[in-house]
């Protein structure tokens, strides 16, 4: 039997087990910040080219188009 995982999947799991096991009273580290900054960069790169990723880009063009235009 072959299991096979997700990168993304996995990402996305360390990520929130990352922002919700993290004591809120200490302070976070620059190594700890510039870590998260990658993972959440390496996500983002393996999610934008499927369909659920393009799903999101495309609610958060209609939440700036609709932004800006209450600017004006």
């Amino acid at each position: 039997m072959l299991v096979t995982i997700n990168v993304a999947v996995l990402l996305a799991i360390i990520i929130i087990l990352r922002l919700r096991l993290r004591r809120r009273t200490q302070a976070r580290s620059r190594f700890d910040e510039k870590l998260t900054v990658a993972i959440v960069l390496v996500f983002g790169v393996l999610i934008a080219p499927t369909a659920f990723g393009q799903g999101i880009l495309d609610v958060v063009v209609q939440v700036v188009q609709g932004v800006s235009q209450s600017g004006r």
